[in-house]
């Protein structure tokens, strides 16, 4: 009984708590904030409280709890493919904006994270994944980088 809810109830993931001991947790969703940081969504499985006769039971309970990501590890052997994702299409955290150059020069791609409000006009806009951002940030100057924004200050830190 106990093997077949273990199999349904998702992946298991190791969590780092504030004081620094660590907990087997199950992955139910990831999330991505607005400012680009990774949460994800778990269930701690916690013994029960004692009953109204004062009698603990051998029951558990599952406790909603959010980490963040860099305070949670995968365990080898878990797979996390098939857990939902939330946030900004799964990972296009930044929109390209292809803009004409000053007095007649030439187009150019300008980087922004997908919620910057300077990220307007522009004659073709596309979202890309970190990985485009970083190779589409690599070719910039940076006087045709955002300065609302910043994406080369905030890229190097996304996930």
């Amino acid at each position: 009984m106990v093997s077949e809810w273990r199999h349904h109830a998702g992946p298991w993931a190791r969590a780092c708590m504030p004081d620094k001991q660590e907990l087997d947790v199950i992955v139910t969703a990831r999330t991505r904030t607005r400012d680009g940081r990774w949460w994800y969504e778990c269930q701690a499985i916690l013994p029960a409280g004692p009953d109204r006769s004062g009698q603990v039971g051998r029951e558990s309970v599952p406790v909603a709890i959010s980490i963040a990501a860099e305070h949670i590890a995968p365990i080898p052997g878990e797979t996390y493919e098939h857990v939902p994702t939330e946030g900004a299409l799964a990972g296009r955290q930044w929109l390209a904006v292809r803009s004409p150059g000053v007095h007649g020069g030439s187009l150019w791609w300008q980087l922004h994270r997908r919620d910057c409000w300077q990220a307007r006009g522009g004659w073709r806009r596309r979202l890309v994944t970190t990985a485009e951002a970083r190779q589409l940030l690599a070719t910039q100057t940076s006087d045709r980088l955002c300065d609302i924004c910043r994406p080369d200050q905030a890229l190097p830190t996304a996930l």
